[in-house]
Formats: C-alpha cells, sequence, structure tokens
C-alpha cells in the first residue's frame, strides 16, 4: 500500500527526533511505498544533511516551518475573500481563548470537571453525534465529507468548544482550496483584531484578558506556523489525498496535513507520539508572558484534541504519553502502545561478554540540559566518595541545542571542581578529579555501547524525561542502571534496575553503593536488562507492530473515494472485500437448473446443512429438512441389521421382489425441461433406496440361513451295513 508520512524537525533530516526510528520502519517495510513530507524547524537542519532514502520511498516533499511567510506564494484576496477569512479566524479565536468551567483551558481541566468533559466526549464519540453548532462553518464549506464528531453538544460545553474549534479549521481549509493560500492573511491585522476581540470577550481565559499588544502579535505568529501547512499543496490526489494511510510522526504541526488530507479526501489517520507535543508547549518558552504562554497552550491543546479524535489509530510510545492523550480526550479503543524501536546489533557484542567494566565507575550519558538534573547527580556523588573513596564519575555529552543549555552546562563544571577538588595518590603526582566531563568518541551507538560497557553502574537522574532512550540503549549493553522515577523509567526498567525518587541525591546515592559493593548483584540485574530490552525494545517489534496496525486501518477504511472531479479514485485495498462480489443468494441461486445451458458446479465449501439433503420427488426440501430427512429414514423398508441374530424372527425380513415384477414407480414419460434436473435427481435417490435395500436384504437372508443351521436338530449318520440288513427283513416279511 501507499503511505503518507508527515514528519517536523525529523526525517528525512539528520538531525531530529524523529529522523531514526522513522528510518528504521521506511527499510523493515520494504512491501509498502512511502511517500515523505516533512516540515523544517531551522536552517541548520536542513543544512546538516538527509538520510540515505532506500527505495520504496517514491517522492520526498518538504516545506521549511521557520522561514518567514512572504517567502510563500500568496494571492490577493479580495473583499470577499477577505470578510470570509475573518469570520473564521473569529471562530478559531473564540475558541481557544474560551474557558472551561474551571477558569482553564478545556484541555487542561483537572478534578471532576474534567472528567465529565472526557465522559461526555465518550458518550459523543459512541453515538457518532456530529450536531454542535460550532460544526456549522465546515458544513457550509462544502467539504468532501464531515469530520468525525468526538464530542457531542448536549449541553457539553468541551463538546460544543472542540467543535467549535474544528468547524473553523476546516472552514480555513475549504477557504484555502477555493481562495488560495491564506499564509498573508493569518499575519494580518484581521487575525490580531479578531484575537484581540476573543480575548476581551467574558468567560474568555484569564490571563488572555491581561494581553498586549506584543503578546497578541507572538500568539499570531505561532498559530501561523502551526497553520501553514494551509498553504501548502499537498493534498492532491498524487500527493496526501491519494495515499492509503497518512502517517503523522508527532503531533502539533505535522498532524494538521493529516487532518487536511483525511477533511479533504477521506484518507484515515495514524498518528504516533513518543514524545507529548502538547507537554512541550506547556514546558517551553519559560521566559515567555502569561498570556502568551495560556494562549499558546490552549491552541495546541485544542489542535491535539481535534487530532486525538479524528485519528484511526492513536499509538503512544510509553505509558506515559499514554496517560497524556487519555487526559486530553483520546478514546481508549483507538489507543495502542507501541515502544520505540532500537537497533540492538551496536550492542550484541558488549552484551554478551560479560564485562564487569571497570571497577567503583558510574556512567552518564546524553546531552546537558537543565532537565537531566546534573546538580542533583553531582550532590550525590559526594556522599558515594564518603562510601566508596575510589569511586569514578563520567559525564559523556556536550550541551543540549536548545536555549540556556550551554550556560547550565558551565554551572556544572563549576560545581564539579568546587565539590571535587584535584586529588593525587602521592606528592609526586598529578592531581586528577574524580569527576570528568567528556565529548563522545564519536556519532553513532557503537561508541555508545563501549561508553556503557566502561563502566560498571549507568545513572539517570533526569527529572524531565520522555522515552528514556539512552536508559534502553544501556539495557542493550547488559549494564546495571540507578535512574529516577520519571516519565516512563519505570515501565522501560520494570524490574531489572534500581528506581528511587527524583531530587533526591541522598536516596540515589544510596543505590549506587549498594550496586558498587555488589559485583553478582549487577551482573544479575544486567542479564534480566538487555534480556527486557530484546524482547520489548527491538527494532523489530516495531516494524511489526506497525506492519499490523497499517493492514488493520486499511482493512477498515470504506469504499474508494471520489476524487475532486467527481471521478472514483485509485481503489483503496481491502476495501472491498472478495465475499462481497458474491450475490447473497447464491447458494440457493446454484440449486436453481435453467434450460439456458448446463448446471454451475457448487463448491463444497458453498453447502450448507440443508444443502447435504438430496431433492426428492416432491420437489426441493423444504425450511425443515432435516426433520424431514430423520422421517423419511424412520419410514424406510430397510431394516436395521441386529447384532443378536438368534432372536430375530425371520418374518421380518423383506422378500425381494421377482424378477420380472414391474417397477415401484415409473419416470413420466416427456418430462417439462424445467423439471428435468428434478426427475433426474429423483432417480438417483430412487436407485441409491434400491441398492441399500438390496444389500440390507442380502445380509438379512445371509444371517437367517445361518441361525436356522445352528438351530435346527443334528440327524445319526448312517452305519455302513444298515441298508443291506434292513432290505433282507423286508424280502422275508414279504414272503
Amino acid at each position: 500500500m501507499r503511505i503518507g508520512m508527515v514528519t517536523e524537525g525529523g526525517y528525512p533530516y539528520v538531525r531530529g527526533t524523529t529522523g531514526l526510528w522513522c528510518d528504521r520502519l521506511v527499510r523493515g517495510l520494504g512491501q509498502h511505498e512511502f511517500d515523505v513530507y516533512a516540515l523544517s524547524r531551522t536552517a541548520r537542519q536542513e543544512d546538516a544533511g538527509r538520510f540515505r532514502l532506500p527505495g520504496n520511498v517514491d517522492r520526498v516533499r518538504t516545506a521549511p516551518a521557520w522561514s518567514p511567510p512572504e517567502a510563500l506564494p500568496t494571492p490577493r484576496h479580495g473583499r470577499r475573500a477577505r470578510r470570509r477569512f475573518a469570520e473564521y479566524y473569529a471562530e478559531l479565536a473564540a475558541a481557544v481563548c474560551a474557558a472551561g468551567p474551571s477558569g482553564a483551558a478545556v484541555p487542561g481541566e483537572s478534578g471532576a470537571q474534567g472528567s465529565a468533559a472526557r465522559a461526555g466526549a465518550d458518550r459523543a464519540a459512541a453515538r457518532g453525534d456530529g450536531s454542535a453548532p460550532g460544526a456549522a462553518p465546515w458544513r457550509a464549506a462544502g467539504a468532501a465529507g464531515p469530520p468525525e464528531a468526538g464530542c457531542g453538544a448536549g449541553g457539553d460545553a468541551a463538546g460544543a468548544e472542540a467543535d467549535r474549534f474544528a468547524g473553523a479549521l476546516y472552514g480555513l481549509a475549504a477557504f484555502a482550496r477555493d481562495e488560495g493560500a491564506p499564509a498573508e492573511l493569518l499575519r494580518s491585522d484581521l487575525a490580531v483584531r479578531a484575537l484581540e476581540r476573543a480575548c476581551r470577550t467574558p468567560g474568555a481565559l484569564r490571563p488572555a484578558r491581561t494581553a498586549r499588544v506584543t503578546d497578541l502579535l507572538a500568539v499570531v505568529g505561532d498559530i501561523e506556523r502551526v497553520l501553514r501547512p494551509l498553504s501548502f499543496d499537498w493534498y492532491g490526489d498524487r500527493d496526501l489525498g491519494g495515499v492509503d494511510i497518512c502517517h503523522a510522526a508527532s503531533g502539533g504541526a505535522a498532524v494538521l496535513p493529516g487532518l487536511l488530507a483525511r477533511y479533504l479526501a477521506g484518507v484515515p489517520l495514524l498518528l504516533t507520539e513518543y514524545e507529548v507535543a502538547l507537554r512541550d508547549q506547556y514546558l517551553a518558552a519559560p521566559g515567555a508572558s502569561a498570556p502568551v504562554r495560556a494562549l499558546g497552550a490552549a491552541f495546541h491543546g485544542r489542535l491535539a484534541v481535534e487530532a486525538y479524535r479524528q485519528a484511526a489509530c492513536i499509538t503512544p510510545g510509553n505509558a506515559h504519553v499514554r496517560r497524556w492523550q487519555e487526559r486530553c480526550g483520546a478514546q481508549r479503543a483507538k489507543l495502542r502502545t507501541v515502544h520505540p524501536g532500537i537497533d540492538a546489533s551496536p550492542f550484541a557484542e558488549v552484551g554478551e561478554s560479560g564485562d564487569a567494566g571497570e571497577p567503583g565507575t558510574l556512567v552518564w550519558v546524553g546531552h546537558i540540559e537543565p532537565g537531566k538534573d546534573l546538580v542533583s547527580l553531582l550532590h550525590a556523588f559526594s556522599d558515594i566518595r564518603r562510601a566508596e573513596p575510589g569511586a569514578r564519575l563520567r559525564i559523556i555529552g556536550g550541551p543540549a541545542p536548545e536555549p540556556g543549555a550551554a550556560e547550565y552546562a558551565a554551572h556544572c563544571k563549576a560545581l564539579a571542581a568546587q565539590l571535587f577538588p584535584d586529588e593525587a595518590e602521592d606528592r609526586h603526582t598529578a592531581g586528577e578529579n574524580p569527576v570528568s566531563f567528556e565529548e563522545p568518541a564519536g556519532p553513532g551507538p557503537a561508541h555508545r555501547a563501549q561508553v556503557y560497557a566502561a563502566g560498571s553502574v549507568v545513572v539517570l537522574p533526569s527529572v524531565v524525561e520522555g522515552f528514556p532512550v539512552g536508559l534502553v540503549e544501556a539495557m542493550f549493553a547488559g549494564s546495571a542502571t540507578v535512574s529516577t522515577d520519571v516519565g516512563a523509567v519505570v515501565e522501560a526498567i520494570g524490574g531489572t534496575g534500581l528506581v528511587v525518587p527524583p531530587r533526591n541525591p541522598r536516596a540515589f546515592a544510596e543505590a549506587c553503593v549498594s550496586l558498587l559493593r555488589n559485583p553478582s548483584r549487577r551482573a544479575l540485574l544486567g542479564a534480566a536488562a538487555r534480556a527486557r530490552a530484546l524482547e520489548l525494545f527491538s527494532a523489530e517489534q516495531n516494524v511489526l507492530a506497525f506492519d499490523g496496525i497499517y493492514l488493520d486501518i486499511a482493512a477498515q477504511c470504506p469504499a474508494p473515494r471520489l476524487s475532486a472531479a467527481g471521478v472514483p479514485a485509485r481503489s483503496r485495498p481491502f476495501a472491498v472485500p472478495a465475499e462481497a462480489h458474491i450475490p447473497a443468494d447464491w447458494p440457493r441461486r446454484a440449486l436453481t437448473r435453467t434450460p439456458q445451458g448446463p448446471t454451475p458446479h457448487r463448491p463444497s465449501w458453498a453447502r450448507g446443512p440443508a444443502d447435504s439433503i438430496e431433492p426428492l420427488e416432491g420437489g426441493e426440501p423444504e425450511e425443515g429438512g432435516e426433520p424431514e430427512r430423520r422421517a423419511s429414514t424412520a419410514s424406510s423398508p430397510v431394516p436395521a441389521p441386529s447384532h443378536d441374530s438368534s432372536t430375530a424372527p425371520a418374518s421380518s425380513l423383506t422378500p425381494a421382489p421377482p424378477a420380472g415384477s414391474p417397477p415401484e414407480a415409473s419416470a413420466p414419460e416427456a418430462p417439462v425441461p424445467a423439471e428435468a434436473g428434478r426427475a433426474a435427481a429423483a432417480r438417483v435417490q430412487a436407485a441409491r433406496v434400491g441398492a441399500a435395500r438390496a444389500e440390507a436384504l442380502e445380509e438379512g437372508t445371509v444371517r437367517a440361513e445361518a441361525a436356522r443351521r445352528r438351530t435346527a436338530p443334528r440327524a445319526e449318520p448312517a452305519l455302513p451295513g444298515r441298508p443291506r440288513a434292513e432290505a433282507g427283513a423286508a424280502r422275508r416279511a414279504a414272503r
């Protein structure tokens, strides 16, 4: 089948979060065709190069999400088109600024009100109700098909606002289809004024009421960046509109092309999230003002809710992401956890060697940033040094590309120099710090495998973590680990490592000391961790899982779509099963004999229980065919053979008819052509009954003769001289 993969800041670029697993997936599913639609985040990412694409990638279309909108071709819109755009954007802004009963955005509600909103969404999804008042704009736009309503009206404020946001979004999609790309209008004064009116409306978000002009401009710019796919020409029959499945590799801006392909062409959407885009939005821009953060989170929350409603299947990467999706209203029936696949071959030699590594060495691998909490690790290592004076800590990795990461790395180095001054074994050797900051020896997992093997314990003291890829790689290498209970760490490590609460240096130090002092326990935990990683997190299980999901979605999709010209588009696989081409009355129709040619052959698998009864002279068997069959068997003249032949009376056997006697019934002289088949079937049935009767009669005769011979009195044998003596006596009597 043909898969349209949409990425943001990842594949096919080498730099990015989704590059590796997307490349493994495309290469592992060589039987499918892939079209890649990529949104690049920065110019640096584009300059870093792309992956070497396999042969099953037919085309790659890219668009920059970082460049100004002036670089996109924008038509000149008239007064009527601008008025139409203003109506749709005003609806979108009103849905974004609307607050729930608790005064917060509906996707972020908490407590009983949020639970009630999710329950209402599930009830409406089960009903398939799409009669929300906010859905009018897209209905009036004349779309190819209405999107699936996940929240009904029914007095549910959350469902009404979700439908209002969806109506405005698909109204803008219809506007882009009819009037041209709205890239210029999304940053125009029309958008700023519409957002300002929505913020000043009674009942809006509390932080949004204090938004200034600079805040409004920042929010409008963020909305324009996410809605930029509205201006792309990716939705024709040769692009996303003609694929069998649209696979969004992440949330956020990457899911919007999938929503538009579903709205304009009915393409089913598969959404994969290994990191929650909504969570990243909450954590992003810590220096932004409160109105910017609140409105940005509300917009991304509305977009996430709509994506979860319209997706045919949602594949979270772990239970942590799954909880976020359920919190935003995703239906549990659509969720299917698929762990990220990691290539285990670079770690095979290290994992199977059983090398214990350097004694007393702790290893940390990753990008240095505040979420990794290296400050707590350094304070915990000071306690470890007091218990184990010979312990060492190796921090391998450079600063992350995010803002503020370089300053945090410099702060950690200064803290390490302050806590652990250089130490020397004697007065003749140079001092050495027990904490070392090292750059990776080279890119790729092969170098990281050697790093994991060099230490006794691999540590992960993070306070913010999604799916711990570095921890899973350490499991593949067979290393014992100590980590904190954040994100999906517990789900990944299971019971094969030690887990402590975050921001607790004392507990972290105690766990590390217990492993450093017990080599046998380290070896057992490392072997168990490697076995668990091979079972759950290998690249093979990831590829097989997505292959099955592709087939499931394709099997459940509707009949072939209609293109924009109204003609049938290319048919989808599994859209119409083979059984649909067989008429519903085909088994009965096969029994009908027509004079226009021979009787069609009927295979054995198409015969039902009633079809195994041959029709008698009276015609075809009726619905109660099975009782009639038992009745005819009971009234048959063929007797059941008795096991005790000595007690069977001879009168119970029916004599055979004489050779010259006429038959019991004769066939009609000139049967009607339409009844020729029935007459032939009746003759065959009569022949079968006669043969069975003759066979039973012969068997009964043989048994009766044997019984007569056993019960008859035995005659005395004649003596040799007795006839001559009797003859002499007779002559004497005659004289």
